[in-house]
């Protein structure tokens, strides 16, 4: 039997790993950043064209590299960081496995520029696809000049599955940031498309973050420290009155690298429980240092999963300084030690927007004693009668209803879907009344039985074709806002919206750039309720860019869904009949009434016989 087993190719090895450590544009800017910063620079320029799939480069003053060493560092597995096993457990650098620089290189066309200090001519080095093109000496400025160019040009599957620029934008500035948070006394810029986004100089930590997020941060942060031995936690949260509903701007950074950790995010959640809306989320920027013995980096080809050797203790103190830091700033409310809690008073629940809970009773005493009464809250009628006129006589109206059921039993139905889709015109006039549960449901009689339509599902998909509609023929009406609002977006948001200026437009929202990474909103669209029209476009954008990660959608689909998502949730409330009926009506004048876009269910139907069997069955 012949030998079946053989070695890679060179070329082939290094796309396969490129495959783990370059997935898009911003992968190589994260790679190349963090190789200026380990060069020991002071100043970095990032350099991006067309969202990096033609450009990314990085300029930066650090120590440069040899001849040797300009070429040893497009070979695979070839560092200066790692020497033997130990120095594993000791990592304080970024880069240190030696593969980026080699998987970069093999799929794409890059140029490097790069001279040491003190050297007279530095050193041009040309690959494609891993294979050296050209080498020779060159006047270049000390430290090193990296451009990849043509991302993926040898790989076209691999590029057939970037996103449109704006999201692939949107990735590398989230990059950047973090980057850029991780090391204030650095000074960085970007620029895309010949425009400057980003231009900072080197400062300390609550410059920068003020420098990336916006001006607005200025009166909300507060400082966060804690030092045990065991490790030290510090730097900024944001006051709970700040706190949005869009993700994004929370950071944690463990050894100065950027970190995803579901579980600290938690701590810190913990530590503002009461203080912010259960789906609004505050601001931070925190560091942790801890000895690298105790940590595990080298658990993902991007390194943004970190394990900690003791993680219960990293996680107590984490929760334990934001908790500090918020009462330190008079933040949290303080407790009164003076007061017996096992007997402390219920306090009313508040509910936003001028609605009185059922759960917070008016109190009225009248010059009898004293009685409370609930608004809003009226006793059905047949309960009165009830009262006076004997309980027998409280079902006598069930009587017509139930001969209308016997009726409807010997009927045999074509199919489930047919009943939802006729069961409005078809039904008789009393079965057409909806009845709402728990502002959350409508309950309508229909020919086999009794539908169920969930309240939100069905407003989103209704809002979901009435935006697609607009969107599609560019007859978005807008409603002007008696007093334009001034929103200030991160810069990642900020090029969002521009891009999609246009959809924006025809789906009714009017704004204006107002410079930077701020904008004028002056209208939006006409059946909107004007109130809260800033927090609405946050949600709008977050929703956007959240069915971006994870679906594969045009602008005008996906916006419509976004719309529709953010809206409909905004929508549960008590409904009058008309409303109820409405929306009903509404519903099924949809082209899909009976799924969201998303694919949830709007409605359920409970045939007479699923109802009978809840009562007959033991």
């Amino acid at each position: 039997m012949p030998d079946i087993i053989h070695l890679l190719p060179d070329f082939l090895a290094n796309q396969i790993a490129a495959g783990e450590v370059v997935q898009r544009p911003a992968s190589v800017v994260k790679e190349l950043l963090e190789n200026a910063i380990d060069a020991q620079a002071t100043s970095i320029q990032l350099i991006v064209k067309e969202a990096g799939k033609q450009l990314v480069q990085v300029v930066d003053n650090g120590v440069g590299m040899t001849e040797t060493d300009a070429r040893m560092c497009f070979e695979r597995h070839a560092t200066s960081k790692i020497r033997t096993t130990d120095d594993l457990f000791r990592i304080r650098t970024m880069g240190f496995r030696g593969e980026a620089m080699a998987s970069i290189g093999a799929v794409a066309q890059v140029e490097l520029k790069t001279k040491p200090t003190g050297a007279e001519t530095g050193t041009r080095l040309l690959i494609e696809g891993s294979e050296v093109v050209a080498q020779e000496p060159v006047v270049t400025p000390e430290g090193t000049s990296i451009a990849v160019k043509n991302l993926f040009y040898n790989v076209p599957a691999r590029r057939n599955f970037l996103k449109s620029n704006a999201v692939e934008m949107r990735h590398i500035l989230e990059e950047f940031q973090r980057v850029a948070l991780a090391y204030p006394d650095i000074a960085f810029s970007l620029h895309h498309n010949e425009l400057e986004v980003f231009n900072l100089p080197a400062t300390k930590l609550s410059q920068r973050i003020v420098s990336i997020l916006g001006s607005t941060y200025k009166n909300q942060m507060a400082y966060c420290e804690e030092d045990t031995g065991f490790l030290v936690v510090k730097g900024y949260i944001g006051k709970p009155e700040h706190a949005k509903k869009t993700r994004g701007e929370q950071f944690f950074f463990v050894n100065n690298r950027f970190v995803k950790s579901g579980y600290l995010n938690h701590a810190v959640m913990t530590a503002f429980e009461g203080l912010v809306a259960k789906e609004n989320h505050p601001f931070y920027v925190l560091f942790i240092e801890i000895d690298p013995e105790k940590i595990d980096i080298n658990v993902h080809p991007t390194k943004t999963e970190i394990k900690f050797e003791d993680e219960k203790t990293v996680y107590a103190i984490v929760h334990a300084a934001v908790k500090r830091a918020l009462g330190a700033y008079n933040i949290a409310p303080s407790l009164d030690f003076e007061q017996d809690v096992n007997y402390a008073p219920l306090q009313p629940i508040r509910l936003q927007g001028g609605f009185n809970s059922e759960f917070e009773p008016e109190r009225k005493t009248s010059g009898s004693g004293g009685s409370t009464s609930f608004p809003g809250f009226t006793p059905p009628a047949t309960t009165k009668r009830a009262v006076s006129r004997g309980w027998e006589q409280l079902y006598e109206p069930m009587k017509d209803v139930q001969q209308q059921e016997r009726a409807s039993m010997g009927t045999s139905e074509t199919g489930l879907l047919s009943n939802a889709f006729a069961a409005p015109d078809t039904a008789p006039a009393s079965a057409k009344k909806a009845i709402q549960i728990h502002q959350k449901y409508l309950l309508v009689q229909v020919k086999s039985g009794m539908m169920v339509i969930d309240q939100q599902a069905a407003q989103e998909r209704i809002l979901y074709e009435k935006y697609m509609a607009s969107l599609q023929k560019k007859t978005g009406a807008s409603q002007a806002l008696l007093f334009p609002q001034t929103v200030e977006l991160s810069p990642a948001d900020a090029v969002l919206i521009k891009e999609l200026a246009a959809e924006f437009k025809d789906m009714g929202f009017q704004f204006e750039d107002f410079g930077g990474n701020t904008i004028i909103l002056n209208g939006i669209p006409a059946d909107v309720l004007a109130a809260d029209e800033k927090e609405l476009l946050e949600e709008l954008i977050e929703q956007y860019k959240n069915n971006s990660a994870t679906l594969k959608l045009d602008k005008r689909e996906n916006l419509a869904r976004a719309m529709a998502k953010r809206l409909s949730a905004r929508l549960l409330a008590r409904m009058s009949d008309l409303e109820m009926n409405s929306l009903v009506d509404r519903l099924f004048a949809c082209q899909v009434p009976n799924y969201t876009p998303g694919g949830q269910k709007t409605l359920v139907i409970m045939e007479l016989s699923q109802l009978h069997d809840l009562f007959l069955k033991n």
